[in-house]
């Protein structure tokens, strides 16, 4: 008895001393960072790897550094064209200061999903329709670049930015159709039209051509009967050339 009551401290301190340990010891992976804290003041970012801390002394405050995936819900907005769409979009960001990110604001998840809903609407409401959905490219550059730079002060760096989705009404969509089809008709048009003019322009090069040569237009004359001969056409057709019509009077003309 009195041999186990002298070591009765020592397995109490030994008890002790582990409980303090496993309190005192953290792990942090490789894409984990931890803000510390002394007695409510930040002392540094430690990580990844093996960390000691004091119990009841240093808290920690463990920060995620991976990329994150935030899916903006549907927002209604109204065109610079006064046309009502529904937009949704898809940001991808990641801490890059886990200082930043845990003093500076609150829940940087949620201030970051509502910074991103209130400039899509913003920069979308400044573009027309046929730009959202001609030029989603520069518009998703535009937001990006404006995300990123509000949320640098919280150690949130934006990568990318993608617009998912423009939802338009049925009556708009019938208009857009009506557009495009009238856009076809009046191309189509466009290109009859320069066709009709480049033929003609090759015509009238040809015959500049063959008044050059009088042989030439019986060459002509004789390539377009055996063209008619060809075709098993049994009518042939001569050409009156009009020099010879001055030399007749005009019919019903009174006679010298």
């Amino acid at each position: 008895m009195p041999l186990f009551g002298s070591l009765a401290p020592v397995v109490a301190a030994l008890f002790l001393l582990l409980i303090v340990i496993a309190y005192a010891i953290r792990i942090l992976r490789e894409y984990e960072r931890g803000v510390i804290f002394t007695l409510g003041r930040f002392t540094g970012v430690k990580g990844p790897g093996l960390i000691l801390l004091l119990p009841y002394v240093q808290q920690m405050v463990r920060v995620d550094l991976r990329t994150r995936v935030l899916d903006v819900p549907s927002q209604d907005v109204i065109s610079h064209d006064n046309v009502s769409v529904r937009v949704s979009a898809v940001i991808y960001f990641r801490v890059i200061d886990a200082e930043k990110s845990t003093i500076q604001v609150e829940d940087f998840m949620a201030a970051t999903s509502q910074l991103a809903q209130t400039t899509l609407r913003s920069v979308l409401g400044k573009h027309d329709l046929d730009e959202m959905l001609a030029e989603r490219d520069r518009l998703n550059d535009d937001i990006q670049k404006i995300l990123d730079v509000q949320t640098d002060a919280w150690g949130v760096k934006v990568a990318t930015v993608e617009i998912k989705h423009v939802d338009i009404n049925e009556s708009m969509i019938r208009a857009i159709a009506r557009q495009a089809e009238a856009e076809r008709e009046r191309r189509a048009k466009v290109i009859n039209a320069e066709g009709e003019q480049q033929a003609a322009a090759k015509l009238l090069e040809a015959a500049v051509i063959l008044a050059r040569q009088p042989e030439a237009m019986q060459l002509r004359y004789l390539s377009t009967l055996n063209v008619l001969a060809g075709e098993k056409n049994s009518t042939v057709i001569f050409p009156f050339p009009m020099e010879f019509a001055s030399m007749f009077p005009k019919a019903g003309g009174p006679s010298e």
